[in-house]
């Protein structure tokens, strides 16, 4: 007798739906067999599987040979996942379980040696997935059935252990599926604990920061050591617009695929803020391995990803970022294929002057010679600067400032700003296929939307001339004008918004040429 039944594996950030058949023979040595590209893990859920059967009071033959097989063959199978599946397959003809029933469920679970469930990542995309392939229940661990649920028109059941599956598939045991939680979900968590109005100080970086916000913009920030560079890098979350739930659970699919969610933690309602080590590994950023995952830029899909310290990072970590900033996603390609990773993040980046970090500081004393300031700016390249929008200096901030009790404004005051703005952008850009913001517009869009007045293309040539400006810079700055615009509410570029927008370039002359 075969028993069928479908489970799922990742395949990147995404599921796809397997099927699993078993058939046992007679013999008189016992062997079980797993095919169909079985990583190390389930080869291994051979012995997982036997004890946890016998554990649970259900009989595992002792002689004879168990095949078990992964469909479609070709396709690689990875995770402890198809624990579960493979052992209702195993019971399914001695504990009556019926065919059809077996078939109307997709199965997932890793199994402890005494029959307890435990659980896996890529829970929501195998919600998805299944949902997609008309499955009516999703049979998972009970500790992450609160994932599943975030999904609407599916049945997700937790379970226990593997009598519970065997019982409730049997129809001895009635479980009540997993209410959707999703609007629950994003409602008590899509709040954070930190505020703009802690920032003391430092408004020409707030104004950086907004419109690098409003108009999705890449910035830059720079300065001595302690100036809060890193504290306004996390509250830009705070005053970006809130994400809608297909967002969140875009977000949430991703974070689960990389095994990062919990109990405590199933669903993603805030923007990812994503702050890497230097010392990471181009794989690390980028995303990789023989089945390969999400990097970092990933995780920070419809966030923000903080590169602190950006000179001590690798130059050549540093230079695969180049794709993702310019196309909102990754492709790794290996043996098994190509796998696409979406990666649309915004990039926030801080460094040092100098490697002291007190190059031009007033009050301090720098202690490194041109030479080495000028290689500590070059490990940054060219062409990874110009794709970004705004640099912004964030000097020292005085004791008074510091101490000051004066009110400032609060996320929520600057976010109403820059939703504003990007409901502008959201109407002009109705009909483009895949551009929101004004820093995705390409060349056409920039000519149709970027005109300027005799003054303000008078600025940007002067501009141009002397400061040696690339021809990416030249757009870059016509994106910010644009932006700068959109926050007045004004339909024209004027010269004030192209002055503002080459200032944010300063940098190029300052610390590059």
């Amino acid at each position: 007798m075969i028993a069928r039944t479908y489970s799922a594996t990742l395949l990147g950030v995404n599921a796809v739906e397997i099927e699993i058949e078993s058939s046992e023979s007679t013999g008189l040595q016992f062997r079980m067999s797993i095919v169909g590209l079985p990583d190390t893990a389930v080869k291994e859920s051979r012995d997982r599987v036997l004890s946890a059967i016998r554990a649970c009071g259900f009989y595992a033959p002792t002689s004879g040979t168990l095949t078990v097989n992964l469909a479609p063959a070709d396709l690689r199978k990875e995770g402890p996942g198809f624990d579960l599946p493979i052992a209702l397959s195993l019971v399914a003809g001695r504990e009556r379980l019926e065919p059809a029933r077996l078939l109307e469920c997709c199965v997932v679970g890793e199994l402890a040696l005494n029959g307890e469930l435990r659980p896996v990542r890529g829970i929501l995309a195998t919600a998805l997935e299944a949902r997609s392939r008309g499955r009516k229940q999703l049979l998972v661990p009970k500790r992450s059935a609160a994932e599943a649920s975030i999904v609407e028109g599916i049945e997700v059941i937790g379970l226990n252990d593997l009598r519970e599956a065997v019982e409730f598939l049997r129809g001895d045991k009635t479980i009540e599926p997993e209410p959707c939680r999703a609007t629950e979900f994003f409602q008590a968590h899509a709040t954070y604990g930190i505020d703009f109005n802690e920032v003391k100080g430092q408004q020409d970086a707030k104004r950086a920061i907004e419109v690098s916000v409003a108009g999705g913009h890449n910035i830059l920030t720079i300065g001595p050591p302690g100036t809060g560079k890193s504290m306004l890098a996390k509250r830009i979350p705070t005053i970006m617009p809130g994400m809608s739930e297909d967002e969140a659970i875009e977000t949430t699919k991703i974070h689960s695929a990389g095994g990062l969610l919990g109990e405590s933690c199933s669903f993603i309602a805030t923007r990812p803020f994503r702050s890497p080590h230097h010392t990471i590994s181009d794989a690390g950023l980028l995303g990789g391995g023989s089945n390969p995952g999400p990097g970092e830029v990933s995780l920070a899909h419809n966030g923000v990803l903080f590169l602190d310290e950006l000179p001590e990072f690798r130059r050549s970590t540093l230079e695969v970022m180049r794709q993702p900033l310019e196309d909102g996603k990754v492709t790794i390609s290996r043996a098994v294929g190509s796998i696409t990773f979406p990666a649309r993040f915004m990039l926030v980046a801080a460094m040092n002057p100098c490697p002291c970090g007190y190059y031009g500081d007033l009050k301090r004393e720098c202690r490194c010679g041109p030479v080495v300031i000028q290689k500590y700016r070059q490990r940054i390249s060219g062409p990874l600067l110009d794709r970004i929008d705004l640099h912004v200096e964030v000097p020292a901030v005085e004791y008074k400032t510091l101490t000051s009790t004066e009110q400032t404004e609060g996320s929520e005051v600057i976010r109403l700003r820059v939703e504003k703005s990007r409901a502008i952008q959201r109407s002009r850009f109705a009909r483009e296929k895949g551009i929101h913001t004004n820093s995705g517009m390409t060349p056409r869009l920039i000519r149709k939307h970027c005109e300027l007045d005799s003054e303000g293309a008078g600025f940007l040539e002067q501009a141009m001339t002397s400061q040696n400006f690339s021809a990416r810079a030249h757009d870059r700055i016509l994106k910010v004008a644009r932006t700068l615009a959109d926050l007045e509410a004004s339909e024209r570029i004027h010269s004030n918004h192209v002055l503002e927008a080459i200032n944010y370039r300063t940098l190029d002359r300052a610390m590059w040429s």
